[in-house]
């Protein structure tokens, strides 16, 4: 089994990340701000908690998937609203944006490029502007794309919407509805059991909002617009396609996300627990067949594991993107694990999909998940849109351990 890693000299410092709550689509302040300021000036201001010195960043590596004003400056703006005038660039795709923005910051590191990289990933789907575009192909001029709902609709390559393909999938594997209504309840209920616990204050940081005059315009101290659910309520809704119901799946959100990447040497330096490692270990990247996004997840996963030797019972820690219900159905059955074993403390399922920084706070929570249960093998994995599926393995060892 590969243990060096594919970015030997990268490292994750622990404790150097936060995220914002993800209150629901057009619940809270962020639908009234700039998404990119927010994201920096957050950042900066989880990091002064931290207590990472800004000063020390040389490189920056945004992830955001929907348009927002300003969008074109991308690094070079929001470095400066961070507070330092370094260089950057922009990373995209789609539900994977988190986990590639993570793995580009580690290239830098392991290239030599860079030492110190930050990664800032955001996104605000209230709001979603409508880009105009122009079709030469067509008999009209223009046309609009309202940039989520309808992307969320309509898949160009089968013609189908996200939830055709929730729905493919379930008819494939054979999943029951009753199997992911109960698979839903427990979701619901990690979640609640971690916020009760006081988990999600170790990784989610409450953040006020502020108008261009300055004034306050509200705090984000939670993840609005959650829902408790209960078995006969949830038996009680309709079927919107097979075995997927409304309350199995996710829901739009707002929010942000960073955390740091360096070197071995800095990331002691910067850590406040410097005896702890973090480490990538492998990545993987799969395709399913057209209109099967559920699928690809799993066959990303089972690729990973094939190229590194390693198996799920090495997993300490198993966390993905889950925009369905469905998808944990499916990645069980594929892979022959228990559903019940993934995503102790939350999931996208739960608390919301904004898109760009949803790996990225599912991958600090993984991380705080194997931390508490002093190390191990952290799998985090999602889909990308499509038929696209992506999975990694970090490690997590405490060296101070005995």
């Amino acid at each position: 089994m590969r243990r060096d890693g594919i970015f030997s000299k990268a490292r994750i410092p622990y404790g150097t990340w936060g995220n914002s709550y993800f209150p629901a689509w057009q619940t809270s302040a962020i639908a009234e701000v700039n998404i990119g300021q927010f994201a920096a000036e957050s950042m900066a201001r989880i990091m002064g908690l931290r207590k990472v010195p800004l000063s020390q960043l040389d490189y920056l590596v945004l992830g955001s998937t929907i348009p927002w004003h300003w969008k074109f400056w991308n690094a070079p703006m929001l470095s400066s609203l961070v507070g330092q005038r370094i260089p950057g660039h922009h990373v995209e795709q789609a539900c994977a944006t988190g986990l590639q923005a993570t793995l580009a910051a580690a290239a830098q590191v392991q290239s030599g490029d860079h030492d110190v990289v930050g990664v800032l990933t955001f996104d605000r789907t209230s709001d979603s502007p409508v880009g105009v575009f122009p079709e030469r192909r067509a008999y009209e001029r223009t046309i609009a794309l309202g940039d989520v709902w309808d992307n969320f609709g309509f898949d160009p390559a089968t013609g189908g919407s996200m939830l055709a393909t929730a729905g493919a999938a379930a008819r494939k594997h054979k999943i029951e509805r009753r199997e992911v209504d109960e698979l839903t309840l427990h979701r619901y209920d990690q979640y609640f059991n971690s916020k009760a616990a006081g988990l999600l204050e170790k990784t989610c940081v409450p953040l006020d909002l502020l108008n261009v005059q300055g004034k306050p315009l509200g705090r984000i101290d939670a993840d609005l617009g959650i829902r408790r659910v209960t078995a006969e309520g949830l038996r009680a809704m309709r079927e919107l396609e097979t075995a997927v119901t409304a309350g199995g799946q996710t829901h739009a959100a707002d929010g942000m996300a960073t955390l740091l990447v360096t070197t071995p040497g800095r990331a002691a330096e910067l850590s406040p627990r410097p005896e702890i490692e973090i480490t990538l270990v492998a990545k993987a990247e799969a395709r399913a067949n057209p209109g099967l996004m559920p699928e690809a997840p799993a066959i990303a996963v089972q690729k990973l594991l094939n190229k590194t030797g390693m198996t799920m019972a090495e997993m300490a820690v198993v966390k993905n993107h889950n925009p369905f219900a469905v998808n944990d159905a499916v990645f069980a059955k594929v892979l022959n694990y228990d559903w019940k074993k993934m995503n102790e403390t939350g999931c996208s399922l739960v608390w919301g999909h904004p898109q760009g920084p949803t790996l990225t706070r599912s991958l600090i929570e993984g991380l705080e998940e194997a931390v508490a249960l002093g190390g191990g093998n952290v799998l985090l994995f999602g889909c990308a849109a499509g038929d696209i599926g992506i999975a990694a393995v970090f490690n997590v060892t405490d060296k101070g351990a005995k």
